[in-house]
């Protein structure tokens, strides 16, 4: 055993790791198309990744004040209360915030972490199917262009027709494009297309990570 797998054993990091783990981590986070927060049961903000940051900036439906998680909307702000207040009691919880927001509802879980850690706030994804993991998966499968776009038109929920009619051409082309990616992708149909779509790692945008071969 060399000296690096000595240092680790079932789980727990030893202090000369540690630093080098968290900077790992840290990194990890702003990788993730899911925004992720730290805070304290108190409310005030420790860590957030950029996809985190940048719902957080737009102002939307939470923002910052004096380092503090706050709701822009009053009833958005008692549902953030209770559930931070549930994880200080050791549970779990989903809430919706901002239903009649512009841009749609943010979706988020709140986890308690270790005792007296505070909570994590998990968002939800933006769209099902991120684009760099479709551009990512059309690449590994040399779809074309247009074959990308119809595919990226599936997993938003798109029918064919209406697929046809956003793209300006036949039905009966779009179909073409089905059987063709479903083809390259040695998938059943579209059901089983976009679920393999819907599974992939949820990595955030190349505009702040590294591209994606």
């Amino acid at each position: 055993m060399d000296s690096t797998e000595s240092t680790v054993f079932e789980g727990a990091v030893l202090p000369q790791l540690q630093e080098r783990v968290g900077l790992g981590l840290v990194a990890l986070l702003d990788e993730l198309a899911h925004g992720m927060a730290v805070v304290g049961f108190d409310g005030r903000m420790l860590h957030a990744n950029q996809v985190a940051l940048r719902e957080i900036g737009a102002g939307r439906i939470i923002t910052l004040r004096d380092r503090t998680l706050q709701a822009i909307e009053a009833s958005d702000g008692k549902a953030l209360h209770f559930a931070m207040a549930s994880a200080k009691l050791g549970k779990r919880s989903l809430i919706t915030l901002g239903k009649a927001a512009a841009g749609g509802a943010l979706e988020m879980t709140v986890l308690p972490l270790k005792p007296d850690a505070g909570s994590a706030l998990v968002f939800a994804r933006a769209c099902l199917c991120d684009p760099l993991m479709l551009s990512s998966f059309s690449r590994k499968h040399a779809l074309t262009g247009a074959e990308e776009q119809v595919l990226g038109l599936l997993c938003q929920g798109c029918s064919a027709p209406a697929i046809a009619a956003q793209l300006k051409v036949a039905v009966s082309t779009v179909r073409s494009h089905v059987r063709s990616v479903c083809a390259k992708t040695n998938s059943s149909g579209v059901r089983a297309l976009v679920n393999r779509v819907a599974v992939l790692p949820p990595l955030a945008p190349a505009v702040w990570g590294r591209p994606l071969h």
